[in-house]
């Protein structure tokens, strides 16, 4: 570890330890979202980290359950979603080494199938409350992880879906294509002559997005990057996907526009870059308006907005 990294953690790991007044817990987070900002978080080369659960936690809010509340769920057995959640598993970061070595299917089984049930036990209470989708099991990969336990991958996972992204995880995935359309919409105000160029290849984000919206970026490695984008999301909002994923296609808008099949580059983007690609979405902000804006920040957990766009 560097000396700028090592005081960077320290400086962190101080201000972890403090215990503000409830009175200064929203200067307490802001001031910790600023500093991953700009620092980062401490991690090894392979993305791990003693202090990115914890962080994770304070950002979302969540408290720790009780153990005996997972195990609960587990003693249940499989859930009436447990075949599609089978079927997803063992495709979920397939490719990537990190997670396979780090994370066991059966580990992500158990907290797909836990959760499956805790929304069947909520559609029991509302017959209109979605059950277990297509995207989830990605969604649940990086809490896996960064966690130290199921039971902590748990938690943060199921309030990180039920209150950041609603919408993303209705069976018609209603939030995912707000989302792409919100790419479109940006990306002609941010840069004119790109979406032009893409939309004379028939190239709609619908196309193109998809799989970096639905999944919040975390389809494209690799996974240490990729924890990074999300210290960022997580602190400033998933709605920020939006950008992160235009600014992607910014760092190789040469390539895009000299290209006859932009489709080749954009079927697989180039390795995540993810402080940086950060960076650039935050400089989209100013750009975009603030009606648009407003849109961006409502359409993961607003279901007003869907039919609207």
């Amino acid at each position: 570890m560097s000396l700028d990294a090592g005081r960077a953690a320290a400086e962190l790991a101080a201000f972890l330890d403090k215990r503000p007044a409830p009175g200064e817990l929203e200067e307490h987070l802001s001031a910790l979202k600023l500093h991953l900002m700009n620092e980062g978080m401490p991690a090894q080369p392979d993305g791990s980290s003693e202090v990115r659960a914890l962080v994770w936690s304070l950002l979302l809010g969540v408290s720790p359950i009780a153990v005996e509340e997972y195990l609960d769920m587990l003693q249940r057995s499989a859930s009436p979603a447990y075949q599609k959640i089978r079927n997803d598993t063992f495709r979920t970061l397939a490719n990537d080494p990190l997670f396979k070595a780090r994370v066991s299917e059966a580990s992500l089984i158990r907290v797909l199938n836990s959760y499956a049930w805790r929304l069947h036990d909520k559609r029991d209470q509302n017959p209109g409350h979605v059950g277990y989708v297509q995207g989830m099991n990605i969604l649940a990969a990086p809490f896996l992880y960064c966690c130290t336990s199921e039971v902590q991958a748990y938690a943060l996972y199921s309030d990180f879906v039920e209150r950041h992204v609603p919408t993303y995880v209705r069976p018609d995935l209603a939030g995912v294509h707000l989302g792409v359309k919100l790419v479109d919409r940006c990306l002609e105000q941010l840069d004119a002559k790109l979406y032009r160029h893409l939309r004379s290849r028939r190239l709609t984000a619908e196309v193109w997005a998809f799989p970096s919206i639905m999944t919040l970026s975390a389809c494209t490695p690799p996974l240490p990057e990729v924890l990074v984008l999300w210290d960022f999301l997580l602190a400033y909002g998933v709605h920020m996907n939006v950008l992160c994923v235009i600014a992607q296609i910014i760092l190789i808008r040469e390539q895009l526009m000299h290209s006859q099949q932009p489709m080749t580059l954009l079927r697989k983007l180039p390795q995540l870059k993810g402080k940086r690609v950060a960076e650039i979405a935050v400089s989209f902000v100013p750009s975009i308006g603030k009606e648009l804006y407003a849109l961006l920040t409502r359409h993961t957990w607003d279901e007003s907005l869907i039919g609207q766009l």
